[in-house]
């Protein structure tokens, strides 16, 4: 094993251990040898499982569709539900082309599609899919923007006696439309290069160097309560871990970096292009941001095998969010194969027992425990130990 470390970002890029899984696990440098030799991800505090329905019911009825048999799900509201079974098992047959299209329908009162029999879903108002697909293709869309981190600064750069000098409004520190972004690239923070015979380049804007600002926006100051000066062409140049620090004072900002720092995305820096994120990282901005809004716990929210590339401390990050956010009365829904996310489940959807034709039929339902003991489940057959170690 080769591992890097130890944070992520400009906190990483070096190498921390290296060795075989056994050195690595005595390595007090090691991040991941703890994880090797069984350190738990996340302790499950489980609901009674004469309450896990008590918040109300997603009752959904289909019939046969590609190698998925005609199937009766039900789904606790206001819980946290993982949905398992081998790869080719029916899980996104069952959730993203049943559940997910039949619930739009049933919220905008349209036709349901042809293989649901029925649904319904007393009390929810909105399915939201937390998926890895990119978030946008224009460039003027960064981590900022997408956040609503970027709409706060613009508003308390205005209140800046600086800009109240220059009649600068919160609207002119927009790069997309305002008067402060940078003429040459247009606040894009790039420019075009056409190289003869060969494709395109894009380069850092010579003129504002990737900030998007022209220079008139590096004079205007923001003091912080400790303060420390910023201007906001700097902030957004910084990483979130950073502009944590910087932006102290500010509640709002505040709140919503927390809540990335909190999914591990501290080393995103507030300017980085979201065309440019990876799958991951897309998806968990887009969880940033759903957690930042107040619940009503009026939708259901879907993610799609969250933990894909993550590091075990990571997936830990993942999962305190996702217990918390169903304690909020938030009704969550995933499709995964990691057992430190399924093993702190409130309630359990096993597809299979196989893939393909040999699936499609839900092989049980309930707790982490309950599945378990299910002698068909593979899923509980590799549970079980997990849960005697408690």
């Amino acid at each position: 094993l080769i591992e890097m470390g130890p944070g992520a970002g400009a906190a990483g890029g070096r190498l921390i251990a290296q060795g075989s899984v056994k050195n690595l696990s005595r390595d007090p440098t090691s991040f991941i040898g703890p994880f090797l030799v069984g350190k738990s991800v996340c302790v499950r505090t489980p609901v009674p499982e004469s309450d896990v329905f008590s918040l109300g019911t997603i009752d959904l009825k289909t019939k046969a569709i590609h190698t998925v048999k005609p199937l009766h799900v039900r789904i606790p509201k206001g819980r946290l539900t993982v949905v398992t079974g081998v790869s080719g098992s029916g899980k996104t047959t069952l959730v993203l082309e049943s559940l997910v299209p039949a619930l739009s329908s049933l919220v905008n009162n349209r036709a349901l599609p042809e293989h649901v029999t029925s649904i319904e879903a007393p009390g929810i108002s909105a399915v939201k899919l937390i998926d890895a697909s990119p978030i946008g293709i224009n460039v003027r869309s960064t981590v900022a923007t997408y956040a609503n981190v970027h709409d706060e600064l613009r508003k308390v750069f205005a209140k800046t006696q600086d800009a109240k000098d220059q009649g600068f409004k919160a609207g002119d520190f927009s790069y997309n439309t305002g008067k402060l972004r940078c003429p040459t690239c247009d606040g894009t923070g790039e420019v075009n290069l056409d190289v003869q015979f060969l494709p395109d380049v894009n380069i850092d804007c010579p003129d504002c160097r990737g900030s998007r600002y022209s220079l008139l926006a590096h004079r205007v100051e923001f003091e912080n309560k400790n303060g420390e000066v910023h201007t906001l062409p700097q902030l957004m140049a910084m990483d979130i871990n950073t502009a944590l620090h910087a932006c102290a004072g500010l509640s709002t900002v505040c709140r919503r970096l927390e809540t990335l720092a909190s999914l591990g995305l501290g080393y995103l820096t507030l300017g980085e292009a979201t065309p440019n994120l990876s799958g991951g990282e897309a998806q968990r901005v887009k969880l940033a941001t759903e957690l930042s809004k107040r619940s009503t716990g009026k939708t259901l929210y879907i993610l799609d095998e969250p933990t894909t590339g993550l590091h075990s401390d990571d997936v830990s990050r993942l999962v305190d969010i996702l217990k918390k956010f169903s304690e909020n009365g938030n009704t969550v829904l995933v499709i995964e194969h990691n057992l430190d996310v399924i093993k702190v489940a409130d309630y359990i959807v096993d597809l299979g027992p196989d893939g393909g034709d040999r699936g499609g039929n839900i092989v049980g339902v309930g707790t982490p425990e309950e599945i378990a003991e299910i002698e068909s489940s593979y899923t509980g057959e590799y549970l079980k130990p997990l849960l005697q170690k408690k």
